[in-house]
């Protein structure tokens, strides 16, 4: 990790569109050197890792709040020479599945890295592509296990569908939809994402 005091180490900051800038985290023994951006995950909080700290030096995932509350989830490095991974470099990616996955530089079987998943406790969820669209506009649902989906909603609206696949429905924007959650029911579970916009 090198020498200098803790505000060499990184920070998480805020700033408005005028330019005002808070800090909200400055790195130091709750981990070092965030090289990559922060996840907005489907809880409304930030995920992310850092390349150094942490309780074995070899980087940390970790949660923040949009107020400025950092709890490291996991120090990597925690196994039997780092086959679990070390210094994580690039951003976590959150899955439909609800969990995150990313790369470490080093670490592994041969010491060159690993993919891996982390798993903070958050819901499956779809997403639209797109985002938006009119009345009649087809719409793709990405998912996690969406075989014997039985109903999908826009806002509330019921709409014609098809599975596709485990992970893809196809469906129209229904006449009469509002702008408002996408909520797809499968056997004992409601999933749903950000709102989808429905244009005039």
């Amino acid at each position: 990790m090198g020498g200098g005091d803790q505000s060499d180490y990184g920070t998480v900051f805020q700033i408005t569109p005028s330019g005002a800038l808070t800090t909200l985290v400055s790195f130091g023994t709750n981990g070092a050197y965030p090289h990559a951006g922060l996840a907005w995950a489907t809880d409304g909080n930030f995920y992310g890792t850092t390349a150094f700290g942490g309780a074995n030096a070899k980087g940390t995932a970790f949660q923040i709040t949009p107020s400025g509350t950092l709890t490291t989830l996991y120090s990597f490095c925690a196994q039997t020479k780092c086959t679990d991974g070390a210094n994580p470099y690039a951003a976590l990616v959150q899955a439909t599945n609800g969990d995150f996955y990313g790369t470490t530089e080093y670490g592994g079987a041969a010491n060159v890295g690993v993919v891996f998943r982390l798993s903070a406790g958050l819901r499956p969820f779809v997403k639209t592509h797109p985002t938006a669209g009119q009345a009649g506009a087809a719409v793709q649902i990405l998912g996690t296990n969406l075989t014997g989906a039985t109903s999908v909603m826009f806002n509330g609206t019921a709409a014609v569908f098809k599975v596709a696949s485990s992970s893809l429905i196809t469906t129209t924007v229904p006449a009469g939809a509002t702008t408002g959650t996408v909520q797809v029911v499968t056997p004992g579970r409601a999933l749903s994402n950000v709102p989808f916009r429905v244009l005039p």
